[in-house]
C-alpha cells in the first residue's frame, strides 16, 4: 500500500504530508481547490515529466516523497536489485523526486539515484491510474487484447510468443542483410568467372616480357637466318670472304716479316683478328642453327599474348595487376561462398523459428478463447451491478493472416446498452458514462489477477448520478476489499461508499494561496457529504447520513 505521501512547494501546496489508510479512499473538494496536484505528485514519482512551471512561485525546488509498504516485499525487491537499486528496508519503498527551477531535477529509489526511464517502469508495478480521459484506452483494440491476456493468465504465453517473434524478426533481417551482402547470384557467379579465368591463366608477372622478346624472334625467324647465313657467308664460306682475305694477307705478312722484323708486331696482330673473326663465325653459325621456323610454337605465343592483353583489357594494366584483382576476387567469393553456406543454415533457423511462433501463437490463442467466455460472463454480471441490466457484452477474436504484435488474434470488445440493440465495437456507441461503468467493470472482473497495490481513478465515475452512482460506490468499495483504491470524485454516492474521506481546500493565508488535506469524519463528513450534494440545509444532511449509513 501507499503508506505516505509528502509534498512540499509544488503549485498551490506548501507542504503537505498524508498519512494513508488502507480500503477505499474517497478525495473530495470544491472544483480548483488542488485536487489534480495530489494526483500530480503520484504520476510525477512514477516517472512522469515535470514542467518547471510547477514549483511553487518563490522556491528552488519541489520535493515529492512517496513510501510503499509491502509485506511480501520480495518480488519487488528482486526488480531492485537487478537494476542496482538498494532493496526495501523492512518492507518499505521510497521514492523522492524534486523538480527544480534551474536544472532538470533529481529522482531517488531508497537512497539510489535513478533516471525517469527507471522510475516509469517501477511505477507500472505500483500503481494502476485512470483518470477523465484514461477509458480512452478501452477504445483501443490492442489494450483490449492486452487486458484479456492478463484475465486470461496467458502473461507468460504472451512473452513466449513476443520472444518467438521477436526472434523470427531477427532472423529476418539478418537474411535481408546476408542477401544485400551477396548482391544477388549474378555477382557470385561473375566472381566465380573472374576467379576461374585467372586462376586457369597461370600467370607470372614476368612472363609478359620473355614472352615478348621470344614471340618478336620467332616472327622474324626467316629474315633473322637469311641475314646470319649471309653474314657467315661474306665472313667465311662465299669466295673472297674476309676469312679467305685475311689469310691471304696474313701470308703476305709472314713473308714480310721474315725479309724486316720490324714487321711481325703486325703480323701477329693481324692472326689474332683472324682468330677472332672464326670465332664469331662460329658463333653466329650456332646462332643461325639455334633459330626455330616452328609456326605451331609461335601460334601458341600468340594465343598467349592474347590472352594476357585480354586479361589486362578486364583487370588491370599489367599482368601485376590482374595477379593482384584476382587474389582479391577470389578472397570475396570465399567469403560470399561462406555467406551462402550462412544462409542456407539461416534459412533453416527462420523455418524453425516461425514453426516456435506458430507453436505459441496456439498456445496464446487457447488461453484467450478460454479467459474471453469467462471475462464476459463476469463483466456482464458487474455491468449490471452497475446498472446496465439489460446491456450485452462480447469479446470476439478477429483472426489475422499472418503472427501480427498481439498474437493470432485481436480482441474487439462488443456493447449493447439497451436490449434488443445488437451489439457493436465498444469505441462506437459507448458514451463517456458507459464507458466509464465499463472500466470499473473490468476493474472489478480483473480484481484477483491484478498484483499491483494501489489503484488510483481521477473522476472516473464522471457523467453518472443517482441509483448509478450508489452503484458506482459499492463497485469502488468492493475494488477496496482487495486494493488500496484512491478516488477523487465529485459523486456524494461515491464518497459515501468509501472507507476513509479526505477533503481538499484551497485557504487564503498572508495573502497567498494554498491547498490543504484534511480527512473529514463524523459530523464533518456529514457535512462534506452534504455540501457534494448542494448544500448544508436539514435535507441535505438527512440525506448525507443516509447515504453514510
Amino acid at each position: 500500500m501507499l503508506q505516505s505521501l509528502k509534498i512540499q512547494n509544488l503549485a498551490l501546496v506548501e507542504e503537505l504530508l498524508w498519512d494513508l489508510p488502507t480500503g477505499f479512499v474517497a478525495i473530495t473538494g470544491e472544483t480548483g481547490a488542488g485536487k489534480s496536484i495530489i494526483l500530480g505528485a503520484l504520476k510525477f514519482l512514477i516517472g512522469e515529466r515535470a514542467d518547471r512551471s510547477l514549483v511553487r512561485h518563490g522556491a528552488p525546488s519541489a520535493t515529492l516523497e512517496a513510501v510503499f509498504h509491502f509485506q511480501n516485499p520480495e518480488e519487488i525487491n528482486l526488480f531492485l536489485e537487478e537494476r542496482g537499486v538498494d532493496p526495501c528496508c523492512d518492507g518499505d519503498l521510497i521514492l523522492r523526486r524534486s523538480i527544480t527551477t534551474e536544472s532538470s531535477g533529481r529522482q531517488f529509489i531508497n537512497g539510489s539515484a535513478c533516471n525517469l526511464t527507471l522510475l516509469r517502469d517501477l511505477g507500472k508495478r505500483l500503481l494502476d491510474l485512470h483518470g477523465p480521459h484514461d477509458h480512452q484506452s478501452l477504445f483501443s483494440r490492442s489494450e483490449q487484447t492486452f487486458l484479456l491476456d492478463s484475465f486470461s493468465g496467458a502473461t507468460l504465453e504472451r512473452t513466449v510468443y513476443h520472444s518467438q517473434r521477436h526472434e523470427v524478426t531477427r532472423l529476418l533481417q539478418e537474411k535481408e542483410e546476408l542477401l544485400n551482402e551477396l548482391g544477388g547470384n549474378h555477382v557470385l557467379e561473375q566472381l566465380t568467372r573472374e576467379v576461374q579465368e585467372i586462376r586457369e591463366a597461370q600467370l607470372d608477372p614476368n612472363e609478359e616480357e620473355v614472352l615478348v622478346a621470344r614471340h618478336r624472334v620467332a616472327a622474324h625467324g626467316k629474315r633473322l637466318r637469311e641475314l646470319s647465313g649471309l653474314v657467315v657467308g661474306r665472313l667465311n664460306e662465299d669466295e673472297g670472304s674476309t676469312a679467305s682475305s685475311l689469310g691471304e694477307t696474313a701470308r703476305i705478312l709472314r713473308e714480310l716479316s721474315r725479309l724486316d722484323i720490324r714487321i711481325e708486331g703486325e703480323f701477329e696482330e693481324l692472326t689474332l683478328i683472324a682468330e677472332k673473326v672464326q670465332e664469331m663465325t662460329h658463333r653466329l653459325e650456332n646462332y643461325n642453327q639455334s633459330i626455330e621456323l616452328d609456326q605451331k610454337e609461335q601460334a601458341i605465343m600468340e594465343a598467349r599474348l592474347d590472352l594476357l592483353t585480354g586479361l589486362k583489357r578486364k583487370y588491370g594494366s599489367t599482368v601485376q595487376e590482374v595477379i593482384v584483382y584476382g587474389e582479391k576476387s577470389e578472397r570475396r567469393l570465399e567469403l560470399l561462398s561462406h555467406a551462402q553456406e550462412r544462409l542456407l543454415l539461416l534459412e533453416a533457423a527462420l523455418e524453425e523459428a516461425r514453426a516456435r511462433l506458430h507453436g505459441a501463437m496456439i498456445e496464446l490463442s487457447l488461453k484467450r478463447k478460454h479467459g474471453a467466455k469467462k471475462l464476459t460472463s463476469i463483466i456482464t454480471a458487474a455491468l449490471s451491478d452497475l446498472g446496465f441490466r439489460h446491456a450485452s457484452f462480447e469479446i470476439i477474436l478477429e483472426k489475422f493472416l499472418e503472427p501480427a504484435q498481439d498474437g493470432g488474434e485481436q480482441a474487439d470488445f462488443l456493447f449493447a446498452p439497451n436490449i434488443g440493440e445488437p451489439t457493436q465495437p465498444l469505441r462506437m456507441i459507448a458514451s463517456s458514462g458507459e464507458i466509464s461503468r465499463v472500466m470499473l467493470a473490468l476493474k472489478s472482473a480483473m480484481a484477483d489477477q491484478d498484483r499491483i497495490p494501489l489503484l488510483v481513478f481521477d473522476e472516473i465515475d464522471a457523467n453518472v448520478g443517482g441509483e448509478i452512482a450508489l452503484m458506482v460506490g459499492a463497485k469502488m468499495k468492493q475494488l477496496g476489499e482487495d486494493h488500496q483504491v484512491l478516488c477523487i470524485t465529485h459523486l456524494p454516492q461515491v464518497a459515501a461508499a468509501a472507507k476513509s474521506q479526505f477533503v481538499v481546500q484551497k485557504v487564503v493565508h498572508e495573502g497567498r494561496s494554498h491547498t490543504t488535506l484534511m480527512e473529514v469524519q463524523g459530523v464533518m463528513r456529514e457535512q462534506e457529504i452534504a455540501r457534494m450534494l448542494g448544500g448544508a440545509s436539514q435535507s441535505a444532511l438527512a440525506h448525507a447520513k443516509a447515504l453514510l449509513e
